[in-house]
């Protein structure tokens, strides 16, 4: 069965529907020897080049892998940097076949949990809206804080590119001028929340990310340090977007290998089963 173009690219550890979308726009995609567009179709039995690279779109038979990554400040989540800056992606493994996408970004200066995947249906998953990820951070503010404000928080403020809110606010502890919180929001539009603070006035000088949707940073992962999702966290990660958890393929035990072997040599000699 045909799909989308950018859904079985994405599938297969190409990048982002949205990226890919870019991608078959700008020319850079074709099938069966004709540059595609958007809207185009394709299944496995279609020969599909991307960059003049031909794609191998078996992409059900790849294991999602997902890989959590400690982000440090200073690093940024581009693939290159013209100003020669540390990227998030200096520090993951090689990856065969494939590459690693990351689910949203953090900004330069935000540190903590960010994750990497090679299926790019569960990134675009991840980050689309209708799956009501959540997004939890511990964030230290500078200025004064009242009850009023953190309502105001939780009710929503309209900022430039539409309303938005935390869902949740917990205080931490204060010294002098400074006051902890750990927040969680819906969505992840850019820098949501520095501005959410900004707009009542107080300077955000601490930001770490902490949790996306059921998976936590862990407490061992040291900065600048990838660990990879074992299986249960993985199918928690797969069950919150409603993706189907793998199910394992079964081992084959030595008779019913021995009788594999012998059903094909009769069969290659022309005998029966």
């Amino acid at each position: 069965m045909s799909e989308k173009l950018q859904k079985i690219l994405a599938a297969a550890g190409y990048g982002s529907r949205r990226e890919l979308e870019r991608w078959i726009s700008d020319g850079r995609v074709s099938v069966n020897g004709k540059v595609a567009k958007l809207g185009d179709r394709a299944s496995a039995d279609d020969t599909v080049f991307v960059d003049g690279k031909p794609v191998r779109l078996a992409a059900s038979e790849q294991r999602i892998r997902v890989l959590l990554y400690n982000k440090p400040e200073g690093e940024v989540c581009t693939r290159s940097d013209p100003e020669g800056r540390k990227t998030v992606f200096d520090s993951l493994p090689n990856l065969k076949g494939g590459r690693w996408i990351a689910v949203g970004r953090l900004d330069i200066n935000t540190s903590g949990l960010l994750m990497f995947t090679n299926n790019g249906d569960l990134a675009n998953k991840l980050m689309h809206p209708s799956s009501e990820i959540d997004r939890e951070y511990l964030v230290r503010v500078h200025g004064a804080v009242d009850d009023d404000m953190l309502q105001r928080l939780r009710d929503g403020i309209l900022l430039e590119d539409g309303l938005a809110r935390f869902s949740d606010i917990v205080p931490g502890e204060r010294v002098g001028t400074n006051g902890w919180y750990t927040v969680a929001l819906m969505e992840g539009r850019n820098r949501e929340v520095r501005r959410l603070w900004e707009s009542q006035n107080v300077e955000v000088n601490r930001l770490k990310r902490v949790r996306f949707g059921p998976i936590f940073l862990p407490s061992y992962a040291r900065r600048g340090q990838w660990v990879e999702l074992d299986e249960k966290p993985l199918n928690d990660l797969l069950a919150s977007v409603k993706m189907s958890v793998p199910k394992k393929k079964k081992n084959l035990s030595i008779d019913d290998k021995k009788r594999c072997d012998r059903q094909l040599k009769r069969l290659r000699s022309g005998g029966s089963k």
